[in-house]
This record gives structure tokens, C-alpha cells and sequence, in this order.
């Protein structure tokens, strides 16, 4: 399963229905490729030295980012990508850049087979002081090929392609060597780990849980204080590359409540406000501190399960509710003081904003006439309140966390809309740590939220949420799909030209949509709370994987 880039809290998914006409408002992200506001400054405007201080929802529980407890958790990426290496690097208007801190070039030199080669930048260390050569990228790669379960991987996507990973010309020359297609290779092997880390199962899963033991980058891990709750990483005097500006980060656990006093006594240096009104509408009168806002590559959704004796097992059932909810109306509701006239988000691999971007969600447009004469049409007639067939009234139950005020008032949202159309929605508060593995992995639901991303090349990463595999659900949920739909994905993952690839995605999407699968609510708009003094930072829009820590400093 990949969980790298699935956010798994409602509490941060869903919305609050209101809003604050007297709060000012950010003007729109440029939904034009290429926009993100950083406070850009050049380095003789910078400070040297500093400490930011950066708020985190955790101290990561495993410091291995390629294994299921090192990549499930929320916010771990922010961490761990100040540490290691990243090959290709997202940039602002959503295309890859190679990263020549690590890599001279990288080529698909050979289709038949696919071969690609990476040649290693021969100043890269790690900081052990070993050069990072190919034998790093053939352990990475025997770990999570998926031929040795007990390395509990969180993906094997890409991986589980390549027939051998050999040694080029010399050390620092890696030639890849694929067994079927996969038109995604620049999204394999970052971050880069080190063969030592993929050395044995016990030392994948467990060796990293306390620590990260090796990095290779602008900053090199310092100290955890437990008590505190803080981790530090501090320049590193070996980088080969552009040299940090500041002395060190200071990762500290914030909860979220407590950002805005946090900021105001100087704890913090930024905060992310995501769909928060509160942290928005703090922010907004808050004295040295500039709202940053660009549309990032994340949107938020509800998935609506469709397994074998569900309610919503009828494919023309599921589009008939779907049509129902008015997801224009919930991101109003959120956005609206934040974002003007958000628009709905109609893929679900790529984000407006991308050149990619095309709206394919016709079948399941919000259009309540249509809905009702659907379900009437399918024997779901209207009695009293509420529809019944057969006796029986049309229920569906809504899981959300328990105590989350976002997540009520969507739900809320949500039962509302579908009553209006005679769905009796019965919403379902449980534990938020009981949200997952009694809830969502087991698909005991009928309709829930979550977030999710969409990168850069998006397959390996989302896939999984369409894919529809006998016997078990994966990352799909909903346990929603067709051998269709797997078709052009499979396809379109073998696929080595970037035009054809993205339009056989766009044509699954467009299945998708007509399966009444996942229904996205909103795009995050990324909203950042952020000193006035830093520079280089705020919100990263597309290219947040991974940001450029060295660039970040004070301004003088």
C-alpha cells in the first residue's frame, strides 16, 4: 500500500459550514501554472545563521520513510525530507526537476527493455562519509520489490518493474533495468535511503524507529528531546551543495489550537492554516505576519462504498447520491472568506492549477432533480421523510471522528444535502485513533472523508485508491472498480511518452467518474500563517516535494 502521500485524518479533510463576511480575504491562488508565494529573496538578502522554529503535529515514530509506520504519519514527510535525498524535485508549476546535488543526469537510454541510468553526482556523501553510489539504489530496490515480505514496505509501486539495478561504467553510474514498463521511473527512489538502512528487514522496519541514523543533505539530524517534544537538525559543515542559511531548524509538536499563541510569543515562525476559519481569521490580525496562499496538488473528499452488500453497491445509486451533494456549496461554505468562488475540483489525478487539468465529472454533477428522478426510477420511493424500497428506508451511515468540529459540521452539511433529495443520512462519531483500522480499512461505512495528493506523476501514488483487486480492497476503500478502469491504468503506467500516459489517465478518470467513486469536496486552497521576516518559504503550491531547505532564511 502506498500511504506516502494519503493523508489519513478527517480532522483536517473536512470543513465547517459558515462564514465570516466581515473577515478580509486572500486574494484567489493563480490557478496559472507556475504560482506559489515564498517571499522570494536572494541570498545576499538573507541572514547567515538563525534558527527557525517549525511546528509539527508529532516527532515521527519511525524515521524510515519507506516503511508503512515511517510513511503513514501525518506531517513526517517535513522531517525526513530535511535529511535525505530527493532525484527529481517538484517544481512551481508542477513539472520534475533533476536535482544536480545528487544526480549529474538521469536518461531513459533503452525502451526495449526499459533502461534507465542515473549518473550519481561524485561529490554526494552520506554522512557517514560514504559516497552514494549504486549500491544504495539495488538495496533500495531489493527491499520493496515485493519479493521479501518481511520488509514492511509502503509501497512497491515501480519497484516491483525492474528486473535489476546494476553497477555503469563506475560507482557513481546506476543502470536500472526494467522487466515491464513503467512510464513513472523519475518518482522511484526518493527519498534515497541508504544501503545500510535496507541492509535486513529488522533493521527496515525497526533500525530507524528512534533516529535516522545516516542522512545526506543541507541539514543532518542533531538530537530528539522527548520531553520536549522537539527534534533538531543543524546545518551540515559536509554539504556539498549550496550551503544552509540557517544554523538550524527546531521541529517543535504545536497543536493545532494553540498555533496562533504559539506565533504570537515567538515559539513558532509559521503555521499552516489549511481550512481552519479560526487559524485564518487569527492570523488575519496578527502583527508581523503575512497570509501566504497557492493552490497545492491535496483535495479533500468523500469516498462512498461500494462493496457487495452495501447500500451504495449499485453503481447508478452511488452517481444518483452523488449528484445529491453540492460540492460547490461545501467549499463556499469553507473557503469562501479564504478563496472567493472556489471552484469544484473534476479529476482526481490532477489539480487545477496543472497543465493536465480537465473537469471529467460530468456523470455526477450536482444536479438534485436529476437525483430524485433516479432514485425514483430505481424503486427508492419517497415516504414521509425519507425514500424506502422494498420496506425499507434508504439509509446511509456517515463515519466521522469523534469530537472534531470540522468533521461534524461537513457531516452535517452533507446529511442536509441528501435529506433535501430523501437520503436519511445517520452520522457515526467514533474514537479519531479508531478511525482507520475499525472503520475505513475494513469498510464499515456507506459514505466517509479523507484528504488526498495528487504529484507530479500521480499514478504511483493514487492508483491504488481506483484499482480494483479480487479479494482485497488495498488502498480502495470503497472497493469500487472495473476491469476497465485497471486497464488503462495498467496501460497507462507502462506508458513511456508523457502525452499518451496522461491521456489514457484522463480517460480512466473519466470511468471513474461514471462509476460515482470518490467525490472530491475541495481543493486545498494552502494556506500559510508566516513570519513576515522569512524568506524563501510560505506556501510552496505545487513544489512541496521536496522544499528547498537550504534556500530558507531571515531576511537582513
Amino acid at each position: 500500500m502506498n500511504r506516502r502521500l494519503l493523508t489519513a485524518l478527517v480532522a483536517v479533510a473536512l470543513l465547517i459550514a459558515g462564514c465570516d463576511s466581515g473577515a478580509g480575504t486572500v486574494q484567489p491562488a493563480e490557478q496559472a501554472v507556475g504560482h506559489n508565494d515564498i517571499n522570494p529573496q536572494p541570498a545576499d538578502r538573507i541572514e547567515d545563521g538563525g534558527v527557525m522554529q517549525w511546528p509539527v503535529d508529532a516527532v515521527n515514530g519511525n524515521w524510515n520513510p519507506n516503511s508503512v509506520d515511517g510513511s503513514s504519519q501525518t506531517g513526517q514527510w517535513e522531517l525526513t525530507n530535511a535529511l535525505l535525498p530527493w532525484l527529481f524535485t517538484v517544481k512551481a508549476d508542477n513539472s520534475l526537476a533533476l536535482d544536480r546535488d545528487y544526480l549529474t543526469s538521469a536518461s531513459l537510454i533503452s525502451t526495449n527493455p526499459q533502461t534507465v541510468d542515473y549518473k550519481i553526482n561524485p561529490k554526494a556523501r552520506w554522512s557517514t562519509g560514504r559516497a552514494i553510489d549504486w549500491t544504495d539504489f539495488q538495496a533500495a530496490w531489493q527491499a520493496c520489490n515485493g519479493k521479501n515480505p518481511a520488509y514492511q514496505c509502503a509501497s512497491t509501486a515501480g519497484l516491483e518493474n525492474i528486473g535489476s539495478v546494476t553497477r555503469g561504467a563506475d560507482d557513481q553510474d546506476v543502470k536500472v533495468t526494467f522487466d515491464k514498463p513503467f512510464g513513472e521511473w523519475q518518482s522511484l527512489f526518493s527519498p534515497l535511503t541508504p544501503k545500510e538502512l535496507n541492509a535486513t528487514a529488522d533493521e527496515f522496519n525497526k533500525g530507524w524507529a528512534d533516529a535516522p541514523k545516516i542522512t545526506a543533505a543541507a541539514f543532518t539530524f542533531d538530537k530528539i528531546d522527548a520531553t520536549a517534544k522537539t527534534v533538531s537538525v543543524v546545518r551540515d559543515p559536509a554539504w556539498w551543495g549550496t550551503p544552509a542559511h540557517l544554523d538550524r531548524i527546531l521541529f517543535k509538536v504545536v497543536g493545532r489550537t494553540a498555533l496562533p499563541d504559539a506565533f504570537t510569543s515567538g515559539a513558532i515562525d509559521f503555521y499552516r492554516i489549511g481550512s481552519s476559519l479560526d487559524l485564518y481569521r487569527r492570523a488575519k490580525s496578527t502583527k508581523g505576519l503575512t497570509v501566504r496562499q497557492a493552490t497545492e496538488a491535496s483535495y479533500n473528499l468523500l469516498d462512498f462504498n461500494g462493496a457487495e452488500g452495501k447500500p451504495l453497491h449499485d453503481q447508478a445509486v452511488r452517481v444518483a447520491v452523488e449528484q445529491a451533494v453540492d460540492n460547490q456549496a461545501i467549499a463556499r461554505a469553507l473557503l469562501g472568506p479564504m478563496l472567493p468562488d472556489p471552484q469544484p475540483l473534476g479529476n482526481h489525478f490532477f489539480a487545477q492549477g496543472t497543465a493536465q487539468y480537465q473537469d471529467n465529472s460530468g456523470p455526477v454533477k450536482f444536479n438534485p432533480d436529476a437525483a430524485k428522478k433516479a432514485l425514483d426510477s430505481l424503486g427508492y420511493k419517497q415516504n414521509g421523510d425519507f425514500r424506502a424500497k422494498d420496506g425499507k428506508e434508504f439509509d446511509l451511515t456517515l463515519v466521522v471522528p469523534a469530537g472534531i468540529a470540522l468533521s461534524t459540521a461537513i457531516s452535517t452539511l452533507v446529511q442536509s444535502q441528501l435529506k433535501a433529495v430523501g437520503v436519511n443520512v445517520k452520522i457515526n462519531a467514533v474514537p479519531p485513533d479508531e478511525l482507520f483500522a475499525k472503520y475505513i480499512n475494513p469498510g464499515a461505512f456507506d459514505v466517509i472523508g479523507y484528504g488526498t495528493t495528487t504529484p507530479a506523476q500521480p499514478l504511483a501514488a493514487v492508483k491504488s485508491q481506483f484499482y480494483s483487486t479480487p479479494g482485497t480492497t488495498g488502498l480502495n476503500y470503497s472497493a469500487i472498480g472495473s476491469a476497465a478502469v485497471n486497464k488503462l491504468l495498467d496501460d497507462a503506467s507502462a506508458e513511456l511518452d508523457d502525452g499518451k500516459r496522461t491521456a489514457l489517465i484522463q480517460q480512466a478518470d473519466a470511468e471513474i467518474w461514471r462509476q460515482g467513486h470518490i467525490l472530491p469536496t475541495y481543493q486545498i486552497p494552502g494556506t500559510y500563517a508566516v513570519r513576515d521576516t522569512l524568506a524563501n518559504f510560505g506556501a510552496p503550491g505545487f513544489a512541496q516535494f521536496p522544499l528547498d531547505y537550504a534556500a530558507i532564511g531571515f531576511t537582513r
